[in-house]
C-alpha cells in the first residue's frame, strides 16, 4: 500500500514515466488557461468541507442540486428550439415535436421581430422568416399557438429588445383561449444587457430597456406567477469566446443588475429572484462543464443571501436551462456534431440542468431538417431512459479533479465579478466595453490555438478528409415571406385604426413616466397593434443604441 504523499509519487514515480515517454502535449490547461494538473487527490482538497461546499440537494449552497429528488422525480424538460418561416409553418414543427416526446415549446423569432420591424418594413427585406418565426402581431401569435394549450404547455422565448412586447402578444392570445393566466407558465429571455455585451439585437438605450425588465417583473408578479420573467444568459457570451468562468462572472454580474434596478423600482429580492432563470452553454471540455454547472449554483446561493440578505430558499435557488454549444458545431464533418452534441448534452445532465436543447447535426450549414431535429431531441431521450446518469443525484459529487475545478472555476469567476463591482457595475462596464474587450481577447486565443493545432478540433485542423458530405439542408421558400407580407398588409386593412392610435397615444405618453408598459402593450396588441408600430413609437421617444467601440 502506497504511504507516500500525491506530490512524491508525481516528482517519483510520475516523473520517471514521462522521463520515457512526454506528455502528448507541453501543457494541459482548462478553457481560461489554468493549468491541469495530471492528477487530483486527497491533498487537493485538504482544507475542504462537505457541508461548506455541497450539502444536501435542495439545501444551501445548492452545489449538488434545486430539487431534492432532482431527476429521479422526473427528467428535466426537453426543450427544443425551433422556428422558422411563418406561424403557420413552425405551428406544425411544433406539433411534430411534441408528438415526438418533446416536454416545452421554445421558439426562435426571425431577426426583423428581435429588432422591433415588421414583415413589410423596408429594413426586413431578405430577412422574413429566415433564422426563426415572423411575429408581427397577435394574428400571427394565435397562428403560432394554435392547437397548444397554453395554461398547460410551457414556452420558452428567446426574444430581448421586444421581449415584453412578444409577452404581451403571448398573454393576449392566452386571454383568447380562456386559459387562466396564473397556470400560464414559461420563460421569456429578456436579458437586454448580453445584447450590448455580444450579441446584438438590441434597439433602445440600456436605461430605458432596463426599465421595461423591470416592469415585466412588476406585472408577471401580480398577473403572471408562474413565469419566469427574464433568462439571464450567459450562452450567448460563450458562442461569442468567453472563458467557463468568464461566462459566470458576466452573467451575474448582469444579474445583480437586474437586481438593483427591480430594488430601486420598489421591488424586493423574494419579488423576483425565485422567478429569474438563467441559460448556460455547454461547450466540448466535459468536465470543467460539469463543475461550471455545479459551481453557478453556488454562486447564486452566496449572492442573493450574503448580497441581499434573502433567507427564502426559493430566492437562494439558481434554475437553468442549457443549451449544446453550436459554436462548436462544425460544417467540416459535419455528422461528427451529433458525437458532440450527446457529450455536451451528458455534461449538462451530470451538472444538474433543469431543461435542455441539444443542437442538430446541420445546424453549421442552415436551419435544422427535421431528420436532424429528431436524432437531437433523441439523444436527450438516450440519456434519460437509457444510461442511468439520471438515476442518482450530483453522481460526480466527491471527485478530486471534479470538487477541485468546481472550487476553482467559481474562484475565477469572483475575481471577474470583483473586477466589475470596483468599476461600477455591469452596465458601466458595458459602457466602456470592458466585457466586450475580455471576450474579443479571450475568442482570439482560441482561435490561435486552433490555427497552431494547440487544441485539435477533429475534421477541422486534425483529421480531415478529401470527401465532402453535402448534406440535404433546410431551405426556408421565399414564398413564406409574401404570404406573411399579404396577411399583415390585410389585417391593417380591416382591424380598428382608430383604437391603434389612441393605443399608440398612451404609449408615446408613458415612455417618459414611471407608468408600468406591460398593461398598455397588452391592451394594444389587443386591438391588433403591430410589434413594428409599437417599436417606432419608442424609438421616436427613446432613441436607439449605438455600439461601444472596444478597439
Amino acid at each position: 500500500m502506497a504511504s507516500h504523499s500525491q506530490h512524491e509519487w508525481l516528482e517519483t514515480t510520475y516523473a520517471k514515466a514521462t522521463e520515457r515517454a512526454k506528455e502528448r502535449q507541453p501543457r494541459f490547461e482548462s478553457s481560461s488557461g489554468a493549468e491541469v494538473a495530471p492528477l487530483y487527490g486527497p491533498e487537493d482538497l485538504a482544507e475542504w468541507n462537505y457541508f461548506e461546499k455541497l450539502g444536501y440537494p435542495s439545501e444551501y449552497p445548492f452545489t449538488r442540486g434545486v430539487q431534492p429528488t432532482m431527476y429521479r422525480g422526473r427528467l428535466w424538460t426537453m426543450r427544443q428550439y425551433a422556428g422558422f418561416g411563418d406561424a403557420e409553418e413552425s405551428n406544425r414543427r411544433y406539433q411534430f415535436l411534441l408528438s415526438q416526446g418533446q416536454t416545452g415549446l421554445s421558439v426562435a423569432f426571425d431577426l426583423p421581430t428581435q429588432i422591433g420591424y415588421d414583415s413589410d418594413a423596408p429594413e426586413a427585406e431578405g430577412e422574413v422568416g429566415k433564422v426563426g418565426v415572423a411575429i408581427s402581431s397577435l394574428e400571427d401569435i394565435e397562428t403560432l399557438t394554435e392547437g397548444l394549450p397554453l395554461d398547460r404547455v410551457t414556452t420558452s422565448m428567446t426574444i430581448n429588445a421586444t421581449g415584453s412586447i412578444l409577452l404581451a402578444l403571448y398573454v393576449a392570445a392566452a386571454k383568447k383561449q380562456g386559459a387562466d393566466l396564473t397556470k400560464v407558465g414559461g420563460t421569456i429571455q429578456h436579458d437586454i444587457l448580453k445584447e450590448y455585451i455580444a450579441r446584438g439585437t438590441y434597439i433602445f438605450p440600456p436605461r430605458p430597456s432596463l426599465r421595461l425588465v423591470t416592469d415585466v417583473f412588476a406585472w408577471c408578479k401580480d398577473n403572471l406567477p408562474e413565469w419566469n420573467t427574464i433568462s439571464i444568459s450567459g450562452y450567448h457570451m460563450r458562442e461569442a469566446g468567453c472563458t467557463a468562468a468568464q461566462e459566470l462572472a458576466f452573467t451575474f454580474a448582469d444579474a445583480i443588475e437586474y437586481c438593483d434596478a427591480a430594488l430601486a423600482a420598489g421591488l424586493s429580492i423574494d419579488d423576483i429572484a425565485p422567478r429569474l432563470s438563467f441559460f448556460w452553454a455547454c461547450h466540448s471540455n466535459f468536465l470543467e462543464e460539469v463543475a461550471k454547472f455545479r459551481a453557478s449554483r453556488r454562486m447564486w446561493a452566496k449572492i442573493v443571501k450574503e448580497r441581499y440578505g434573502s433567507t427564502n430558499p426559493r430566492s437562494q435557488m439558481l434554475r437553468f436551462h442549457t443549451q449544446t454549444g453550436g459554436a462548436t458545431l462544425t460544417a467540416q464533418q459535419p455528422l461528427n456534431n451529433v458525437i458532440r452534441t450527446a457529450f455536451q448534452a451528458m455534461s449538462a445532465v451530470l451538472g444538474g440542468t433543469q431543461s435542455l436543447h441539444t443542437n442538430s447535426w446541420d445546424e453549421a450549414l442552415a436551419l435544422p431538417t427535421e431528420g436532424a431535429v429528431e436524432i437531437a431531441l433523441r439523444t436527450q431521450q438516450v440519456i434519460g431512459y437509457e444510461t442511468g446518469v439520471a438515476d442518482v443525484i450530483d453522481p460526480l459529487a466527491g471527485s478530486y479533479y471534479i470538487e477541485s475545478l468546481t472550487d476553482r472555476v467559481e474562484e475565477e469567476a469572483n475575481q471577474y465579478l470583483a473586477r466589475i463591482e470596483d468599476m461600477g457595475g455591469a452596465l458601466a462596464c458595458i459602457e466602456q466595453g470592458f466585457q466586450q474587450r475580455e471576450i474579443q481577447e479571450s475568442a482570439y486565443r482560441l482561435q490561435r490555438m486552433t490555427e497552431t493545432k494547440e487544441r485539435v478540433v477533429v475534421g477541422v485542423n486534425q483529421f480531415q478528409t478529401e470527401a465532402v458530405h453535402v448534406p440535404e439542408i433546410m431551405r426556408v421558400d421565399p414564398a413564406l415571406a409574401q404570404r406573411q407580407i399579404g396577411r399583415l398588409q390585410a389585417l391593417r386593412e380591416r382591424r380598428d385604426n382608430t383604437a391603434v392610435d389612441a393605443a399608440l397615444a398612451k404609449i408615446r405618453a408613458a415612455a417618459h413616466t414611471d407608468e408600468n408598459m406591460m398593461p398598455l402593450l397588452i391592451e394594444a396588441v389587443e386591438c391588433y397593434t403591430t410589434l413594428g408600430e409599437i417599436c417606432n413609437v419608442l424609438r421616436q421617444e427613446w432613441g436607439e443604441y449605438q455600439e461601444v467601440l472596444t478597439i
